[in-house]
């Protein structure tokens, strides 16, 4: 159904605040289709009564103004059905579309006995259902047409006369069980179709809320980062200073001296990250410099972890060594494998086996590019899983906490999604899902 919201849009890292013209044509198409739906119970009603149930009970009684009514609004089905009828959409294509139905059943109750009619109460769901989708003034105007229609039924009609007159009254107490029954089933059965797409819409819309908050937070970050990134520069200096220094004694012994040298290229991976930052920042998600083979991205993304930590174990799968697999990177998707190796390796230390390797490994699943981070430590809870994809965990011995979300938002960016699996025989997988772009 149509409703005035506030820009939506199709991403879900963007806000809903104004009707697209996508989500616009879809809503009107759910709106037509529901009405279509509830002309085509209409009909069936009507055919029943016009080819079984007055032959029966009113034999005299002439079919063919029954069927006429019947096949008219069978013609504006199958127009609606069509696309012939592209005019009746939005608010008033909707309200015309329900004038129509109380036309049709005003014309068809005309020929029946109007008001002595039990099935004078099906005018009701057509009420129902426009209180239901229209605004306020139409669906005044609606009720306003089906109180003259009934009016009207009151004094012109066509009188039925039954085949068996003392069976009169039975069959109209009868005919009211069987129309109210009819109209509860319809109002029900539209409602809790409308109530159903009501909550499917607050769930995405919620989704999008948490995705718009997790995505604030992750531009408030980035700002922190640009600042601290300059203010980093100053320190890192300091210490290759002290670390050249250092190297530079010959009394220096041989041990010391390697570890002197790891603390330079340390300082080295450091100053190029923060080097890196202002210009990788920039780096569009375009379709021309964003596409890599993605098992290829993968193992240089596992390298260049392993260069920074070089104590930790790293085994590499040889499914990283196909090639042909295309996805769009960019620098975010990167540092997203890159902190869920580094949190792998710090589960390891946390496990049962802290001397383990993380292991890496890619694949693909029906177009999709999987990537694998395996760990032994003692695993992830699924609540605190499901609470890393809108907000950071919360600091902790490791790090600031904020590496899942930050992976789940670069990673959803990108189209596809990141889930955990608890490992057999202790441990988590980490599974990055990222469409596979097909070549040009």
């Amino acid at each position: 159904m149509i409703e005035q919201e506030a820009e939506p849009n199709e991403a879900p890292d963007n806000p809903p605040q104004a009707l697209t013209p996508a989500r616009a044509l879809n809503a009107v198409r759910t709106d037509r289709g529901r009405l279509l739906q509830l002309r085509w119970v209409s009909l069936l009603a009507m055919a029943l009564m016009s080819l079984v149930v007055f032959p029966w009970l009113a034999p005299a009684q002439p079919v063919a103004p029954l069927a006429g009514v019947t096949l008219c609004l069978l013609a504006v089905n199958l127009a609606l059905l069509g696309g012939a009828a592209r005019w009746l959409v939005g608010r008033w294509g909707a309200f015309l579309q329900l004038g129509v139905d109380l036309v049709a059943w005003a014309a068809f109750l005309y020929f029946t006995g109007g008001v002595t009619n039990p099935a004078i109460s099906l005018l009701l769901p057509v009420v129902a259902v426009g209180a239901s989708i229209l605004p306020a003034a139409q669906a005044w105007l609606l009720a306003a047409l089906a109180v003259v229609a009934y009016s009207l039924l009151w004094q012109f009609h066509q009188p039925v006369y039954l085949a068996d007159a003392d069976q009169a009254m039975y069959w109209h107490l009868a005919g009211m069980w069987i129309s109210f029954a009819f109209s509860a089933a319809t109002v029900v059965w539209f409602i809790v179709r409308l109530n159903r797409e009501l909550a499917r819409r607050e769930r995405a819309l919620a989704a999008v809320n948490a995705a718009r908050a997790r995505d604030a937070h992750v531009v408030g970050l980035g700002k922190l980062a640009a600042g601290a990134a300059h203010r980093l520069g100053t320190p890192l200096g300091t210490l290759r200073i002290i670390t050249d220094d250092l190297a530079s004694r010959a009394e220096l012994p041989v041990e010391l001296r390697e570890d002197v040298q790891l603390m330079r290229e340390q300082v080295d991976h450091c100053r190029d990250i923060l080097n890196g930052l202002t210009r990788e920042a920039g780096q569009q998600r375009a379709e021309g410099g964003g596409a890599v083979d993605a098992f290829a991205w993968a193992r240089e993304v596992a390298e260049r972890w392993r260069r920074l930590r070089a104590g930790a174990a790293l085994a590499i799968g040889a499914g990283t060594g196909d090639a042909g697999a295309v996805i769009v990177a960019d620098a975010s998707l990167g540092e997203a494998l890159h902190n869920l190796i580094d949190n792998a390796a710090n589960a390891n230390l946390r496990g049962a086996s802290p001397g383990a390797a993380v292991e890496l490994d890619a694949g693909r699943e029906g177009g999709v590019v999987v990537i694998e981070v395996r760990d032994r430590g003692p695993g992830l809870e699924p609540g605190r899983v499901e609470a890393a994809r809108h907000a950071p965990l919360g600091a902790h011995a490791d790090g600031m906490g904020v590496g899942l979300m930050l992976a789940h938002a670069a990673i959803e960016h990108h189209g596809g999604r990141l889930e955990f699996r608890s490992r057999p025989g202790g441990g988590t997988i980490a599974r990055m899902l990222i469409p596979e772009q097909v070549a040009r």
